[in-house]
């Protein structure tokens, strides 16, 4: 059952600090599929297109500044761990915007409530509403409030923070040469599950399934990576 977007108009105020305007949030949450089925009215994804840019800005914005020691490319595995799909769609779950996503038939029979896309996409979307309604500290406000809990966990995550960047440098490190990623897939075409391999060195040294192919990378990758630590640490044979 779809929730009245005054009630996500409640949630967002309350932490804006201010009311934000009911006409573009209700936008913010008009998937396309809504659009196409009810004769072409307009939907979020040039309000998606701002909110991805405000996102950006207040994340590396805050990067910057709590972490002067830390280089571009570090900064940049920060924000990107935060900054995508699977991050931004468990940032919409939070706060239940699933439940107020305007969906055409289609998407609502094949789980586009809880789908990653249509959630990271909203969720970026309902930034730049309250971005264009209410200004750039509103927008900076609820930035925070969604995002600072995972900045803070990735700036402790070390090598897991990429697990597919830390594989390279280690295999880089022992000379092995690059890393190669094996992608198979199974289901249909709604369902699909990825499964990779990660070869190092000619070997494969780790494996790793997902909804998407860079989750299964990334688990293939973080099983490779500590296989490759073992081996280091591990006494010689006599």
């Amino acid at each position: 059952m779809e929730r009245p977007v005054a009630q996500l108009c409640a949630q967002l105020a309350e932490v804006t600090g201010g009311p934000v305007v009911e006409s573009l949030v209700e936008l913010a949450v008009t998937h396309r599929s809504f659009a196409y089925e009810n004769g072409g009215v307009p939907h979020n994804e040039r309000l998606e297109f701002l909110g991805d840019s405000v996102l950006g800005l207040v994340v590396t914005d805050t990067l910057f500044r709590a972490h002067p020691d830390k280089s571009e490319g570090h900064l940049a595995k920060l924000r990107a761990a935060v900054v995508n799909m699977r991050a931004l769609a468990e940032v919409g779950r939070t706060i239940g915007l699933g439940d107020f996503v305007r969906l055409g038939r289609g998407e609502q029979t094949t789980g586009g409530r809880d789908k990653a896309s249509i959630l990271a996409d909203t969720t970026e979307a309902i930034i730049g509403a309250v971005y264009l309604g209410d200004g750039m500290e509103a927008a900076a406000r609820l930035v925070h409030h969604l995002l600072d809990p995972l900045l803070a966990h990735s700036a402790a995550l070390g090598a897991a923070l990429d697990w597919k960047t830390s594989l390279q440098e280690a295999s880089a490190a022992r000379e092995l040469g690059g890393v190669e990623y094996h992608i198979e897939d199974t289901g249909p075409e709604h369902e699909k599950v990825f499964t990779a391999s990660a070869v190092v060195g000619g070997d494969v040294l780790g494996t790793g399934t997902g909804r998407t192919k860079k989750d299964a990378e990334q688990e293939a990758a973080a099983q490779a990576w500590r296989a490759l630590q073992e081996h280091a640490h591990a006494p010689d044979p006599a």
